[in-house]
Order: C-alpha cells, then sequence, then structure tokens
C-alpha cells in the first residue's frame, strides 16, 4: 500500500502573499476609516478615503509584491548560470562539492560519492541548485503568482471595513468598525494557521495584536488633528 503524505511547504509562497496582502487590507483601510471618523469626516467622506484606500493599496501591493520577488528571481537565475558555467568549466570540482554536502548531512564518503556521481548524472545543475544554493522549483520565487494574490486578498481584505461602514450607522462606527475588524483578523489568523499547519492561538494572537496596535494608534492621530482643526 502506498503511503502518501501531505506537506505544505509548497504553499509558502502564495500563502505569504496572501496573509500579507488581506491582513494589510484589513488593517490599513481599518486604520484609514477609523482616522478619517476620529477626525469627524462624515459616512461619504469616509467611504470615499476607504475605496480610495483599497485600490491604492491593492495597486501597491500587487508592484511591490512583483518588483520584489523578480528581484529574488533575478537572483535564482544569475546563481544557476553562475553555477551551469562552474559545471562546465570544473565537473569534477563540483562533483567534489556535492560528494562533501552529502558527507555533512550523515553519509559516508564511498555512497555520498555515489549519490553524487548518479545525480549529476541525471541532473548535475537541477541537483547543485537544490542541494548546494537551495533553490528548487517546489520553493522557487513566482513574482506573477505573488502579485495576484497579494492584490487579490488586500482587495478582499479591505473591503470587509468599508462593508460594516455601509452597514452601521455613524453612532456606532468607531467601536463597530474596531471590533469587527479585529474579528476579521483573528479569523484571518485562524485560516492562516489552518492552511499552513502553523499553532493557531499564536498566528490568531500575533495577527489581532498588531492589527490592533496599528488602528488604535490611527485613531489616536485621526482624533487629535480632529480635534486642532
Amino acid at each position: 500500500m502506498r503511503h502518501s503524505e501531505r506537506h505544505r511547504t509548497q504553499r509558502t509562497g502564495w500563502l505569504r502573499a496572501a496573509v500579507l496582502g488581506a491582513n494589510d487590507g484589513i488593517v490599513s483601510t481599518a486604520s484609514l476609516v477609523l482616522g478619517v471618523a476620529a477626525a469627524g469626516a462624515d459616512t461619504r467622506a469616509i467611504l470615499v478615503a476607504g475605496v480610495a484606500g483599497l485600490v491604492a493599496g491593492a495597486m501597491s501591493m500587487a508592484a511591490g509584491e512583483y518588483v520584489s520577488v523578480s528581484s529574488q528571481a533575478d537572483t535564482e537565475r544569475a546563481d544557476l548560470a553562475r553555477e551551469r558555467k562552474e559545471l562546465d568549466d570544473n565537473p569534477e570540482q563540483e562533483l567534489e562539492e556535492l560528494v562533501s554536502i552529502y558527507v555533512k548531512r550523515g553519509l559516508d564518503r564511498s555512497l555520498a560519492s555515489r549519490v553524487a556521481t548518479q545525480l549529476m548524472a541525471h541532473d548535475a545543475l537541477g541537483a547543485h541548485g537544490r542541494d548546494e544554493l537551495g533553490i528548487s522549483d517546489t520553493l522557487a520565487a513566482k513574482p506573477v503568482q505573488a502579485a495576484f494574490a497579494s492584490a487579490g486578498t488586500f482587495a478582499a481584505g479591505a473591503a470587509l471595513p468599508l462593508l460594516t461602514v455601509l452597514i452601521l450607522p455613524r453612532a456606532w462606527l468607531m467601536w463597530g468598525l474596531a471590533g469587527s475588524s479585529l474579528f476579521f483578523l483573528a479569523l484571518l489568523g485562524l485560516l492562516a494557521a489552518r492552511t499552513g499547519g502553523a499553532p493557531v492561538l499564536t498566528s490568531v494572537l500575533r495577527v489581532s495584536f498588531w492589527g490592533m496596535l496599528a488602528m488604535g494608534l490611527t485613531a489616536g492621530v485621526g482624533a487629535l488633528f480632529g480635534v486642532s482643526a
């Protein structure tokens, strides 16, 4: 009977971008709305500010993720190109490097030599990329995937505080928005932990704490400038 295992490492690329996008969408939009509301703005002005924050934030997240992950991908390609040249110029030295890596990982030298020889005969660049450079298909940088995941989840996260603004009356907006946003953040922490196999309580507390801090500081700034005005 074939034994199958379910690992979550292949999810780290898009999961990181998705959690970052959704968290930033909730926190930044809720903080922006709370700051504007604390300054005494009416519901229409609050919505306009929130929608502007959603669009600008989603575009910024997409651009930022694409640029940063593309830089990582460029570095990976450059390292692989350098490794390909070294394999062409000094195959014996590259074989010895691979043998040394396997010896350090616990294989005896004769077995390490056989393993390295067979792997290099099968896919020399793949073996060195994986075992020497730490680059694999599973963990390779994917700029477009990261950009879409981050922008989409930012927009989804930012839409939640805006829906709260539409539903709640102005008199209840401050406390209702803060409470609902904390609930959404806790739910995000739960979903991220379940998807990535991380401890649930730690994830929920981490996301909720930093979101609460950001919203509190922004609301304080809004109230300060609102009073000053």
